[in-house]
């Protein structure tokens, strides 16, 4: 199914001209310009836009030919992609490198292991609320498993906004040649205060390929079983 959003090219094409003229300019204002911000840009710009979906060359000969509502549509998205900017840079994600430098190319493909993303939910064991403030850790053979990239953060800490919710996408684990069939034993340990710290043990099945996923969806998520923290001695009581 060939399902296209062109509102996403006419942002990446607005930020992109606008970055640029940032750069020749001189960059007055003191933008951070590198990869992480400029994605946090466009997706804030994103977020607050309307898609437009195509399935066919009818569907972009009709974009093409109202020009004027064109050029409207991308000086409201300017508009936006400055805001987003400014936004951006006054809340700058700590976990991420700021520089202006983009990311090496990847070299040839090699056979790996792709882990799907791990979800799932903590709740109080007692008020079966969701929980804020536990930091849980993914471990694999008692190591920190590194994560796909700096936008998952490993420990991770359940914020306000999201309660009760952590996730982690593991990074892909080598493997000499594809079609390997393995199994993956993780382990996490959920601290948080006034409960009892928690630790759950669980395995991901995985085929190594030569090709593996790079953008993060829905469709391939671990979704562990809900798990709960009991304040101290509040355990045994409960039985």
């Amino acid at each position: 199914m060939d399902i296209h959003n062109t509102t996403e090219d006419t942002v990446f094409k607005v930020a992109q001209t606008i970055f640029n003229d940032i750069k020749k300019e001189g960059n007055p204002d003191g933008f951070c310009l590198c990869d992480q911000c400029r994605m946090d840009t466009i997706c804030y710009t994103l977020n607050r836009l309307e898609p437009c979906y195509i399935v066919s060359n009818r569907g972009i000969t009709r974009i093409e030919q109202d020009g004027i509502q064109r050029q409207q549509e991308e000086a409201d998205i300017a508009t936006l992609v400055y805001k987003g900017l400014r936004l951006v840079n006054h809340f700058q994600r700590p976990t991420a490198p700021h520089n202006a430098f983009a990311a090496p190319e990847a070299g040839p493909a090699k056979p790996a292991f792709d882990i799907p993303t791990i979800i799932g939910r903590l709740f109080d064991g007692v008020t079966f609320s969701p929980l804020s403030g536990a930091t849980v850790s993914l471990r694999r053979d008692g190591e920190l498993v590194a994560m796909r990239n700096f936008n998952w953060q490993n420990p991770y800490t359940l914020i306000s906004n999201t309660p009760g919710t952590y996730t982690f996408w593991p990074a892909p684990v080598s493997a000499e040649i594809a079609d390997i069939h393995k199994t993956f034993e993780y382990s996490l340990k959920i601290e948080c205060p006034d409960y009892d710290p928690l630790v759950h043990s669980f395995k991901i099945p995985a085929v190594s390929k030569i090709q593996t996923v790079s953008s993060y969806s829905l469709d391939r998520t671990f979704k562990l079983p809900d798990l709960y923290l009991f304040p101290p001695g509040e355990a045994e009581q409960n039985g």
